[in-house]
Order: C-alpha cells, then sequence, then structure tokens
C-alpha cells in the first residue's frame, strides 16, 4: 500500500513512522509549506490512498485534488464539516472512496456503541439529564472536540431529545479523554473513554487506509468494523 500523507504534525510523524508495520510505504509528504496545488501538480507515482491529519480549511482544497487523481482518502482532521455535503458530491462524482472520522480508536469507536445504547435506555427517563466532558491537550484547535459533537450526535439518534451539556478543557499534553454523564435525582452514571498514547490514532487511521483501497463510497469507522466482520 502506496500512502499519500498530508500534513506532518504530531499524527502525520507518527502515521508516518507506523506505517511499516501495516505494509504502507510512504510515496510522499505534503505540508502547510507546499503550496495550495501541491496534490494536483506533484508527482508522487501510484498512490493508493491518502491520509490527510491537516487542518479544518485545508479538507476542502485537498479532497478536490485528490478527487482529480482518484486518489482515495482517509480524514482525521476535524472541524471541517460544514463542507461536507459538497465535498461528498465531489467524491460521488469522481467515484473515490472516502473514510471519514473524528477518531481512529477503535476503543473509542465500540464506546461509541455504548453511549448510545445508554442514551437510548435513559432516553424514556425525563428525571435523568446528560452531559459530554472531553479533555486535550493545549494545542488543540477545535473545542468541543470533534469526537464530542460526534458522540453527541449519536446520543440524540439513539433517542435522547433532551439537552446535552458539553464542555471542554485544553492542558498540558493530555492525548484525550471523554466522559459522558448521566444524572438522576440519587445517583449519576459516568462513562469514560481515555487515551494513553497519541499512537492508537495513527495505528487506526493505516488500518482504515488499508480497508480503504479500492473501495468506493463515503465511509465511517462503523462502517469498516462492521465491514471487517464480513
Amino acid at each position: 500500500m502506496r500512502v499519500l500523507l498530508l500534513g506532518h504534525g504530531r499524527m502525520g510523524q507518527l502515521v508516518e513512522s507506523l506505517a511499516p508495520s501495516y505494509g504502507a510505504t510512504v510515496a510522499g509528504v505534503l505540508d502547510e509549506h507546499s503550496g495550495d496545488r501541491a496534490i494536483a501538480d506533484g508527482t508522487f507515482g501510484k498512490v493508493d490512498v491518502a491520509i490527510d491529519f491537516t487542518l479544518a480549511d485545508a479538507v476542502p482544497r485537498n479532497l478536490p485534488q485528490l478527487a482529480e487523481r482518484g486518489i482515495n482518502v482517509v480524514i482525521g482532521t476535524t472541524g471541517w464539516q460544514a463542507h461536507e455535503a459538497v465535498m461528498r458530491e465531489v467524491a460521488s462524482k469522481a467515484g473515490i472512496g472516502v473514510l471519514a472520522a473524528s477518531n481512529f480508536s477503535l476503543g473509542m469507536n465500540v464506546f461509541q456503541l455504548v453511549i448510545e445504547e445508554a442514551a437510548r435506555r435513559f432516553a424514556a427517563h425525563e428525571e435523568f439529564g446528560a452531559w459530554i466532558h472531553e479533555a486535550h491537550h493545549a494545542m488543540k484547535k477545535d473545542a468541543p472536540s470533534g469526537t464530542a459533537m460526534t458522540l453527541k450526535k449519536g446520543m440524540e439518534g439513539a433517542g435522547y431529545t433532551r439537552p446535552i451539556d458539553v464542555s471542554s478543557a485544553r492542558a498540558g499534553s493530555i492525548p484525550g479523554t471523554h466522559t459522558i454523564g448521566f444524572d438522576g435525582p440519587s445517583e449519576t452514571i459516568e462513562l469514560t473513554h481515555t487515551v494513553r498514547d497519541r499512537a492508537v490514532f495513527a495505528r487506526g487511521a493505516l488500518v482504515a487506509a488499508k480497508w480503504l483501497v479500492g473501495k468506493r463510497g463515503w465511509f465511517s469507522m462503523r462502517d469498516m468494523l462492521e465491514g471487517s466482520r464480513v
């Protein structure tokens, strides 16, 4: 698998260092100094899939260029969802595969299912309120995190229609902690997912990239996990 790496910050460097362990060769690395047309104009040889860990405003520039070259892409960047409808159309017209996720941790994606089931059950009990609190390192740009918003959306989709308070903390070097709570008149339930090593996201992105090779359509981590069992 030949991978084009977009973004060379912490996550990009982790993906690059772990790529050989997943049978991947890095065909090229593009960062903020590469120019707005670097994908369209660059020569990288054969590329099976791109992995994008850039910034939110770069995704709407990157994906059309990848589509133009027929390159599938795994998007790990968050905060660009306002452009998703347009990006889906671009990908569909080009016939490429896209897997976009706010979090590539296997544990977090199973955690999401657990939270949705809890929300479904608490939805019928009006005396229980809900909240989400997430904490990340001081350098993380978006707040709340994309993962927190995905969890919230999943809870709402599961039938929890009451307000869900979402709060954030940015401090130190925290890789990522998400706590979901349900509080009733006499009891509190808290469910927490904690990342100990940021490499978990890079590993998940490489697994997603391997799964995406040769596919067409718009996918999520849930699609990958369900598809991997077939």
